[in-house]
């Protein structure tokens, strides 16, 4: 969530290298290398989040409105549904899941009233679903909801999580004043790392600081913008506090060129989806899907998978697209045509592959074509088709794409070499 600092508003095990969405086997941080060579100091536990994260929040659909009950439910269905097998591992409970003020020793609380089982038996349940349990704090004085924060209290909050066995921590920025973002999330991946248990740090300081230019070392993702809403697009163009389009953060992280920044263990988070929530069409979820999975976007789900349809679970469970996206490379696609009307990106692929999304960006459905030769990365040699939502092979880039593509919605192909 995304308010402005200052301001208090509504708002365990490691994985294993190549599974979907769990990352890879973590150590403790040290010495590492920087973007220019440089020796630099690492403070995260290293091997996690090898591949994007994937799992689901509580924050899109139910804000504060979360509890126990909730939370198991969900973690049931994810477990049964295939969400879990197609790689959705982190259950992340996001704020509101603490009383409104720490207890006489200084620690936090979970709510009673909420969670009367207490957060180690939660989270003890959720592993024994085969599955990651997420976590959700502040780095200011108290989070965008007004509950505790973390300022002052990392260490001691990082040995709590790890004695409840947390496996991921979403980290917020709200209530911060004039910290300096690079030395607080770095006290704060130090008091992660000391506990010897990994976790993930997810960052959420919605790319006011940059975090892309020094968060490598500190976190395995950081946030790049402002909030989603369940909106093809709000007009933002992804500088919007809490209000933007998905189709307004995918515009944003064009305009960053962030595709530099990425890699595995260290992912820029363009924040969760909205696929499923009502304000989008089956088409713009479906497009969504295809862009976070392009970017190489950690894949947190938003939406009730109580009430979950079969049009929008297929979206989610599409392997074939899940692999774009869980890409071992860990390349993060980029945009290379923008007209009016028709945006094509590439995510460039392990053994030689591409993936190719174009979108129809204007406001009704539109016969669309796409020559292989626009695509100067393909460097004009011969790759075989593969159309990975309609699942069937297209024949190879000798013959140029034309299609009827409905608005607001993508064609989505994986392009292997021939030969």
């Amino acid at each position: 969530m995304a308010q402005n600092e200052g301001a208090a508003a509504p708002g365990g095990e490691a994985g294993r290298r190549g599974t979907p969405g769990a990352g890879g086997l973590g150590t403790p941080g040290g010495p590492g290398v920087g973007r220019r060579g440089r020796p630099q100091q690492v403070h995260k536990y290293e091997g996690l989040a090898l591949t994007p994260p994937m799992g689901w929040n509580t924050w899109n659909t139910f804000g504060c409105n979360i509890n126990e009950d909730l939370i198991k439910e969900t973690a049931q269905i994810i477990a049964a549904s295939g969400l879990k097998d197609a790689g959705y591992v982190y259950i992340v409970l996001d704020d509101c899941w603490m009383t409104r003020q720490r207890d006489e020793n200084g620690q936090l609380v979970a709510d009673p009233a909420k969670f009367p089982s207490g957060m180690k038996a939660l989270g003890d349940y959720i592993h024994d679903l085969g599955l990651k349990f997420g976590i959700y704090n502040c780095a200011g004085t108290r989070t965008c909801a007004g509950y505790p924060g973390g300022r002052g209290h990392e260490f001691e909050d990082a040995r709590l999580y790890a004695s409840w066995g947390v496996d991921y921590v979403k980290y917020d920025w709200c209530n911060t004043g004039t910290a300096n973002a690079q030395e607080t999330y770095k006290t704060f991946g130090d008091a992660l790392l000391a506990t010897g248990r990994p976790m993930i740090l997810s960052m959420c300081e919605w790319g006011r600081n940059e975090p892309w230019t020094f968060a490598r070392p500190i976190a395995q993702l950081w946030r790049t913008t402002g909030d989603i809403t369940d909106k093809y697009s709000t007009g933002t163009r992804g500088t919007g506090g809490y209000n933007n389009g998905w189709k307004d953060i995918l515009d944003r992280q064009a305009e960053l060129k962030l595709e530099q920044y990425a890699g595995p263990d260290h992912w820029n988070d363009p924040d969760m989806l909205e696929v499923g929530n009502r304000g989008l069409t089956v088409a713009e979820s479906r497009a969504h899907f295809s862009f976070w999975c392009i970017l190489a976007s950690p894949l947190m789900m938003g939406h009730d998978v109580r009430q979950m349809k079969d049009d929008i679970l297929n979206i989610l469970t599409n392997k074939e697209v899940i692999a774009v996206n869980q890409d071992v490379l860990g390349k993060q696609g980029y945009r290379v045509i923008d007209e009016t009307g028709r945006e094509v990106w590439i995510k460039e692929l392990s053994n030689g592959d591409w993936a190719v999304c174009m979108l129809n960006d204007s406001a009704a459905d539109a016969e669309m074509s796409l020559k292989w030769s626009e695509i100067e990365a393909l460097g004009g040699k011969t790759y075989k088709v593969r159309d990975l939502w309609a699942k069937k092979d297209f024949g190879t880039t000798a013959k140029d794409y034309s299609g009827k593509i409905g608005t607001h919605d993508v064609a989505l192909f994986r392009l292997s070499p021939v030969n």
